[in-house]
């Protein structure tokens, strides 16, 4: 009787775990409840009609807003990251105090707990492919931050709502002004009521802190010697936060990881000493990617076109050689999912590759959006798919993936000249490509590449998409904002921006906390576009 019992035991707990996350990964949701008998976490994916539940080992970390909890702590309503180990078991569990407010006002109830039954479940996975307005659901726990370069999901669009859809005729009023922040073309990174950027003062590069409501200066810390060059000194990536760490890769490629609230250094390496690498003609750009445990970067050396490091110490994990040992260019990567398979993507010197992202290993391979100059502009991933653009003439590529869970193949789909992108980036949305081609705002159809609409009015720049809007920044310095519909270009508003300096104005816009943030080489304008409730 009591082997039956302990075979009918095993036999359940076989079943639980198989209603779980089936391979390890990083997934995505909004709690619903937590369960202490077996511990188990189950989560709503946003926008889709799926639950998921995730076995929760004794030894997870658990952290709210960054600070340790217990797995009896959680809120339903909350917005969680759930890390799996190669066992299916959840090993960390990051969650933020983004508690959806119910229709009545009422407080948010806590969590299920003490005996709550587990759903029946997927596979635990939300994945990467966006589809349509899906491409909210890949990363809710960003709403109203922009913890990274080109957003949240890195797909250069705000999760935020309540924005304005009009502007005044002199622009979004004027929330705060810093300056001294340094020389750089570093963007901004928002999370935590913290603003993250990077500058040259005088002989050294800064990683440096401001507070998102004021503007004052909280911290800075250097990272390596400054980068200079005729096109504009100081740094060009934008740091990325992971819970309470920030990453900052430095123009000539000081990679530092420091204490989010204190600025203080945990570790430190240069990438291109490290895998034998030459600085690039304009120097690094790129924001380095944090998935999971990894850090990844595009070092283009000898030892590795891309590497992946441990981001608590920054220890090799692995390093990825593409064929022809390809020097790095100026964009950043992204993770994508086709079939079960987690890759990671990025523009280099002679083309896009994927990689695996389990241990590097080269996957496939594009180089028809390639230009010997300069390719800056991350890859697009929709609908198995990833588009590449460049400028000098070159355009865009779109690449269909198909594959299992241990290897992926790339179908070339067709080439455009109507996306010539230079530095400005791109977005996709319901279908449609989003971004500008050299000085003309083009539209086209992700399937077939063809054009839906130009407009010349704000010339070359840059653009992110935040509420249905098009944000759109002129290197001149004016600003626009317009409908994201595939049917016309439709502005809503423009002004021009104050406090210009002499240098083209290349930091991409981002919108976080219903803030619209500018960066222009040592001066950072933030201006109030949260619509009056």
């Amino acid at each position: 009787m009591r082997i039956a019992i302990r075979q009918l035991a095993a036999t359940c707990l076989v079943l639980f775990v198989s209603a779980v996350a089936c391979q390890a990964g990083v997934f995505n949701g909004i709690v619903e409840s937590v369960s202490d008998e077996p511990r188990s976490i189950t989560v709503k994916v946003v926008k889709k009609d799926r639950s998921e539940t995730f076995e929760v080992k004794a030894s997870a970390v658990i952290t709210v807003d960054g600070k340790k909890v217990t797995l009896d702590e959680l809120q339903a309503g909350q917005t969680a990251s759930i890390t799996t180990n190669g066992v299916d078991e959840v090993t960390k569990l990051v969650v933020r105090t983004a508690v959806a407010k119910p229709a009545d006002d009422t407080p948010p109830k806590a969590a299920t707990t003490k005996g709550s039954k587990p759903k029946a479940s997927g596979t635990g996975k939300t994945g990467s492919k966006q589809k349509g307005d899906d491409a909210v659901d890949e990363n809710p726990i960003a709403v109203g931050e922009w913890p990274q370069y080109r957003g949240p999901n890195r797909d250069n669009i705000s999760r935020e709502p309540g924005l304005l859809q009009k502007w005044p005729d002199d622009g979004p009023q004027l929330a705060w002004k810093a300056t001294g922040i340094g020389l750089g073309y570093s963007s901004v990174a928002v999370a935590n009521g913290k603003v993250y950027t990077m500058g040259n003062r005088e002989d050294d590069e800064f990683l440096i802190a401001l507070d998102a409501k004021t503007g004052d200066e909280l911290w800075a810390l250097k990272t390596g010697k400054a980068y200079h060059d005729g096109t504009g000194d100081g740094p060009r990536g934008t740091p990325t936060v992971d819970e309470d760490r920030v990453y900052a890769l430095g123009a000539n490629g000081d990679l530092v990881c420091a204490d989010a609230d204190k600025g203080e250094q945990v570790w430190h390496l240069n990438i291109l000493e490290e895998f034998g690498g030459g600085n690039i003609t304009w120097g690094i750009s790129e924001s380095v990617l944090i998935d999971g445990d990894k850090l990844i970067c595009t070092p283009g050396g000898k030892k590795a076109t891309l590497a992946a490091l441990n981001k608590l110490n920054g220890k090799t994990l692995w390093k990825s050689q593409v064929q022809g040992s390809p020097p790095a260019a100026y964009a950043s990567a992204i993770a994508i999912e086709v079939n079960g398979l987690r890759q990671y993507v990025n523009f280099v010197h002679t083309g896009v590759v994927g990689v695996k992202a389990s241990d590097g290993k080269p996957l496939w391979g594009e180089q028809k959006s390639a230009n010997g100059t300069a390719n800056c502009s991350s890859p697009l991933f929709y609908d198995d798919g990833v588009f590449s653009a460049s400028g000098y003439g070159t355009g865009g590529a779109l690449v269909n993936l198909a594959g299992n869970s241990s290897n992926t193949k790339s179908t070339f789909a067709y080439h455009t000249a109507n996306m010539k992108n230079h530095h400005g980036g791109m977005a996709v949305v319901n279908g449609y490509i989003y971004g500008f081609d050299e000085g003309v705002m083009t539209c086209l159809e992700w399937k077939t590449g063809k054009e839906k609409w130009q407009d010349r009015s704000v010339g070359k720049g840059s653009m992110t998409i935040a509420d249905g809007m098009l944000y759109l920044r002129s290197e001149q310095g004016p600003l626009a904002l317009a409908e994201v519909t595939p049917d016309g270009y439709n502005k809503t508003g423009r002004f021009t921006q104050p406090d210009r300096s002499d240098k083209p104005a290349w930091a991409h816009p981002a919108v976080a906390g219903g803030k619209l943030y500018l960066r222009d080489m040592d001066t950072l304008l933030v201006y109030d576009v949260k619509a009056d409730e």
